[in-house]
């Protein structure tokens, strides 16, 4: 596992643990698909909530949120299609798209929560 997989896993991990402790479960982590990864689907009481996780190391590269841009946010609505596909009994739950943002702090790494940080195209 080379340097950026070993700071995007322990990410993850920091995100996954963040959300639990905010009273949402996870039900995968790193879902991937020919489409693309979800880095973790969480459930928010009925709601499924597709998580991307971004370690964003320096302010000046933008924020997590800058980060997932129209290009990144159409893989990761495709791969939650995909994934409600292959899962039919959760398709009639309500969804949405969340973004973690990781950042070094002083003590310890700072996490921003955008929800529903971003709606699928209908249409």
């Amino acid at each position: 596992m080379g340097r950026t997989q070993a700071i995007g896993d322990a990410a993850e991990t920091l995100a996954a643990r963040y959300l639990q402790q905010q009273g949402l479960s996870i039900r995968e982590r790193n879902y991937r698909t020919r489409l693309g990864e979800l880095d973790l689907i969480c459930e928010d009481g009925n709601t499924l909530v597709f998580v991307e996780v971004r370690y964003r190391r320096h302010a000046h590269y933008g924020s997590g949120l800058e980060s997932v841009d129209r290009r990144k946010q159409d893989k990761l609505v495709k791969s939650a299609l995909y994934y409600l596909q292959t899962h039919p009994r959760l398709a009639s739950r309500p969804a949405r798209f969340d973004v973690i943002a990781v950042a070094p702090g002083t003590d310890e790494p700072r996490i921003e929560w955008i929800r529903n940080a971003f709606d699928a195209p209908t249409g």
